[in-house]
């Protein structure tokens, strides 16, 4: 390419002064009407010209192939149905017709579900924008987006694109589809009460009106079924069964014509939360322990206490009148009879039978056992003697049978092979390890007995049974065979954790899920299902997750330390998760309780058609065939009703330059002499 530059001699600003003089002085000349105007005009202007140094430029251009971006969507949604396999097979036939065009570069990127937490979506633009970030406007052919239409990040109606959008939509049209959405939800709820719960589910593409049937799963259980009307906000109750993470699954029906589950299903987690702990401690003689099973209850503002103790039992008579002996009447009917289903926790403190309470009344407390509620035993020296509350009805649910022992000397309490992965005696504080001793005060008697069920999760002098659990019917029964806890809380030798031993023990005998020493768990952090299976046994299951979209993936479990088994699983899709190892089952939810990318999964043309008619382009479905591609120039047409356009740009490089001078310093010496002296002769006529 050739063509003419300047260089002026001078100054830019004096050359231009300069024109300007030259302009008013011609001027002045042809106003004046005088002689010879028009060729000293002429003189100006050639000297003007010579002063602007005219160059002949001279230009090598090498062509520049052209871009085609092929934009690729890999999101959740693309999942369902037949689209994957319909996307990729027009891929692979548009990789080919590309390949074909002449003077073109193909370049092509992909979009997928985000799982770091945030709720984006599908992020097609953002992804086209990377790809082109180092491609020049002028070379980009067209872009072309293989996709369901879901795309969540679309531009205003009208733009700024460089070059033609053709969007090519995988899916069916007019697609039917329901979807479960949460609108409000409680975090917390008091323990035994009702939470609440407000949702709604559409059915998109279908005529509203008409009920849908939801299933309600709390903690992995069955909690049966509601109906709530299509189209508008439903409140459901849900009952708080135990404090701490209650998890409640939700999953609506399929509707008709179902396109995909995948948006029919939801996980909440509501924190349960106790008004008032209702323990029940019968203290059966005065000791130095007692005050210590007091103050740790009465520390805790949530407990609500009742405590009796028995300062003169039956076989001790004296003259002390009856109205001096309490304050107020024991209330043996009213505890062990009426009320005893309220307490939370019913603790026996060295109790010995006695015949202060009917042996009904033990009945009562083995049924109150059977049937959900939780016992504490400690004992002392009255455990093994005959009046021993071992021979009460009570023996039924106890996992420790006294053999008459007592150990009377110093040792410090160990924590077993299986209290170490036991969650109640699992990292005590100062406990010991498989290889270290514990750093914990010593205690100085231990009542002998046999472990008849249940785990032994901590031990005295011989190996011998110091703290039992067990499970017995629906509720819990803890025996701690020494009544020296309390030197722990005097501090004797250092002390040890008596008030997180207790605390631990009382939340495992009322069945808080953290506590359980059979348990799976899985939460989803930083794109990953992270898996936790709490066992007493030696090997864990493996665990297999089922995915939204239905997959089944088997996670081997690794163990980390004793009782738990950990594993992590990468997830690629949003929505609910189950777990289970075939004992035991989990739910974990993967981004927030209504995800852009799982809203509405139907394919569909109207989010893109106004982006790429703006921009040039168009929109086909691939349902109706793959279009032809045609090459257009700047300013054509771009796209039709079978075929789809890519501009030609005609882009190029500048490989060289040359420059010459027009006017050689001879030739324009002659110019400048030659247009003076005809001005000369003209004004000498």
């Amino acid at each position: 390419m050739t063509q003419l530059d300047f260089v002026p001699h001078i100054p830019m600003a004096f050359f231009w002064a300069l024109v300007g003089v030259c302009i008013l002085v011609a001027a002045y000349g042809f106003y004046a009407r005088a002689r010879g105007a028009w060729a000293r005009a002429l003189v100006l202007a050639v000297a003007l010209f010579v002063l602007a140094g005219p160059l002949v430029v001279h230009e090598t251009h090498a062509p520049l192939r052209d871009v085609a971006l092929i934009v690729v969507d890999r999101s959740q949604s693309m999942q369902v149905g037949n689209r994957l396999a319909e996307e990729n097979a027009a891929l692979a036939r548009l990789r080919r017709m590309l390949a074909a065009q002449k003077n073109l570069d193909i370049r092509e990127t992909s979009v997928a579900t985000t799982m770091n937490g945030e709720d984006n979506g599908t992020q097609a633009f953002a992804a086209m924008r990377a790809a082109l970030a180092d491609v020049p406007p002028d070379r980009v052919a067209a872009t072309i987006l293989l996709t369901d239409g879901e795309v969540h990040d679309a531009p205003p109606s009208r733009p700024a694109l460089r070059a033609p959008l053709q969007v090519l939509i995988a899916g069916e049209k007019k697609e039917r589809d329901r979807k479960l959405s949460i609108i409000d939800a409680s975090r917390f709820a008091i323990v035994g009460k009702q939470a609440q719960i407000v949702l709604r589910v559409d059915d998109f593409g279908a005529p509203p009106g008409g009920l849908a049937d939801i299933a309600l799963r709390i903690d992995g259980k069955d909690a049966g079924t509601r109906a709530v009307p299509v189209g508008r906000n439903s409140t459901i109750q849900v009952p708080v069964a135990h404090e701490g993470e209650n998890v409640v699954e939700i999953g609506a029906a399929a509707g008709p014509a179902e396109l995909t589950m995948q948006n029919n299903h939801a996980v909440i987690t509501v924190s349960g939360v106790r008004d008032r702990l209702h323990v029940l401690l019968i203290s059966g003689e005065p000791h130095a322990g007692e005050r210590v099973w007091r103050n740790l209850l009465k520390a805790d503002p949530s407990v609500d206490l009742v405590h009796f103790t028995i300062l003169r039992p039956p076989d001790k008579q004296d003259s002390t009148p009856i109205n001096e002996l309490s304050l107020i009447a024991f209330p043996t009917r009213e505890l062990f009879s009426e009320k005893l289903g309220s307490f939370d926790l019913v603790i026996f403190d060295r109790y010995s039978e006695r015949g202060i309470l009917p042996l009904i009344y033990f009945e009562n407390l083995a049924d109150y056992v059977q049937e959900g509620g939780a016992l504490l035993l400690a004992v002392g020296p009255e455990f093994a003697a005959p009046d021993s509350i071992y021979r009460t009805p009570l023996a039924a649910v106890l996992p420790a049978q006294p053999t008459g022992e007592i150990v009377a000397q110093g040792f410090r309490p160990m924590v077993t092979p299986a209290g170490l992965a036991h969650p109640v005696t699992q990292d005590l504080p100062g406990s010991n390890t498989a290889t270290t001793p514990p750093t914990w005060g010593r205690w100085f008697r231990l009542i002998g007995a046999n472990k008849l069920a249940g785990d032994t999760v901590m031990s005295g002098p011989g190996d011998k049974p110091l703290l039992v659990l067990d499970k017995v019917g629906k509720g819990r029964v803890a025996e701690l065979l020494s009544d020296q806890a309390w030197l722990w809380a005097r501090g004797y030798e250092g002390g040890g954790p008596q008030a997180e031993l207790l605390r631990r023990l009382a939340h495992w005998l009322m069945k808080e899920p953290q506590l359980e020493a059979e348990a799976l768990s899985a939460a989803v952090i930083d794109g990953q299902i992270r898996i936790t299976r709490h066992t007493m046994a030696d090997h864990a299951a493996p665990v297999t997750v089922t995915t939204p979209s239905g997959k089944d993936i088997t996670v081997p479990l690794t163990k980390i330390e004793p009782g738990i088994w950990r594993a992590a699983a990468k997830i690629s899709e949003l929505g609910l998760y189950h777990l289970t190892d075939g004992t035991l089952s989990a739910v974990a939810a993967a981004g927030p309780l209504n995800p852009k990318e799982v809203a509405d999964m139907r394919a569909t043309d109207t989010i893109l058609r106004p982006v790429a008619e703006a921009s040039g382009g168009s929109v086909h479905w691939l349902s109706d065939g793959l279009p032809d591609i045609r090459r257009v120039s700047p300013g054509e047409t771009a796209s039709g009703s079978d075929w789809i356009g890519l501009r030609r740009n005609g882009a190029y490089r500048v490989t060289a330059v040359e420059q010459h001078n027009l006017l050689p310093p001879w030739l324009a010496l002659l110019l400048i002499g030659g247009t003076l002296l005809l001005a000369w002769r003209v004004e000498g006529r």
